[in-house]
C-alpha cells in the first residue's frame, strides 16, 4: 500500500474513531482536493488536526506542520498511532496548560 493510500484511510479511521465519542461532523479535510494548509481531519471546533498513521513518526516535524498550517484560534494537534497501538495526541505545552485550565474553570 502506498503512503497516500494509508494516509487517507489513516484519516478516515481517525474520523471515525471522533465520531464514536460523539463528534459525529468529523470527516476528512479538503487537502485530498489539491488544497494545502488543510487540517487532515475537520470537526473539532478549535482544533487543527494532523493526522499521521505511521510506524516511525518524526513528531516535531509533525507538530511544526500542524503549527504552520492551523489558524491563530485553531490549537495544532498530532493524532498519531502505529500498528497495532491505541491512537494518541500530541500537542505543545503551552496549549496544553490553555486547554487544562479551560477544563478546570
Amino acid at each position: 500500500m502506498n503512503s497516500r493510500q494509508k494516509g487517507a484511510r489513516g484519516e478516515r479511521e481517525l474520523s471515525n474513531v471522533l465520531k464514536g465519542y460523539g463528534f459525529k461532523e468529523c470527516r476528512r479535510g479538503q487537502q485530498y482536493c489539491g488544497s494545502n494548509g488543510d487540517a487532515d481531519v475537520v470537526g473539532l471546533p478549535g482544533v487543527h488536526i494532523e493526522c499521521k498513521r505511521v510506524e516511525a513518526l518524526n513528531i516535531d516535524k509533525a507538530l511544526n506542520q500542524a503549527e504552520n498550517d492551523a489558524s491563530e484560534t485553531e490549537i495544532p494537534a498530532v493524532f498519531h498511532r502505529k500498528n497495532g497501538k491505541s491512537w494518541k495526541v500530541t500537542v505543545g505545552l503551552s496549549d496544553f496548560i490553555r486547554l487544562y485550565k479551560k477544563a478546570n474553570k
